[in-house]
């Protein structure tokens, strides 16, 4: 039996018409997803590299910046305040990650998300050709062409390079 998810993230695809493929993430037994994804998708014949990351900063001005990037590398925080124009930005607490987003960190998507959320998709995601994203349900991602989630993100989704190569 193939297992299905429900959520807003979902729901997007559907409406775009948008193909994906369900990725199970196994929970721990305090409900965590497992800390071995790399190794859970590379026996599962996916690119560990290709999953996108949903990171949440605040800004000075108190608002709420995701950036969505896929591989390695580290944020250019310089490079995101200059594009936002803040001179200010440190990443979400914990508990500020469901409050701006609606989603639990381990679930979090870089599409679906509130209006009043500013979401940059760092460049590197063209670098493949699948990529995996957050479902919104805690234990299961989504996986998808880059193009299919350009489509999904909308024309609204600033783009550029945020990251800086390892």
């Amino acid at each position: 039996m193939s297992e299905s998810v429900s959520s807003p993230v979902t729901d997007i695809l559907q409406y775009n018409d948008i193909d994906y493929d369900i990725v199970t993430i196994p929970l721990t037994d305090d409900k965590k997803p497992v800390r071995n994804l790399e190794a859970l998708l590379h026996s599962d014949g996916r690119d560990p590299a290709s999953v996108v990351r949903s990171l949440l900063f605040k800004t000075g001005s108190d608002t709420y910046v995701l950036l969505a990037v896929a591989g390695g590398g580290r944020a250019d925080w310089g490079a995101i305040r200059k594009h936002l124009g803040e001179r200010k930005l440190k990443m979400a607490d914990f508990d500020q990650v469901e409050d701006a987003t609606g989603y639990v960190i381990g679930a979090v998507p870089p599409i679906a998300l509130p209006d009043t959320l500013t979401v940059i998709r760092d460049n590197n995601i063209e670098d493949y050709d699948t990529v995996i994203i957050g479902s919104g349900v805690l234990g299961y991602a989504l996986a998808l062409s880059n193009q299919d989630l350009k489509t999904a993100m909308g024309d609204n989704t600033q783009t550029g390079q945020f990251i800086k190569e390892e």
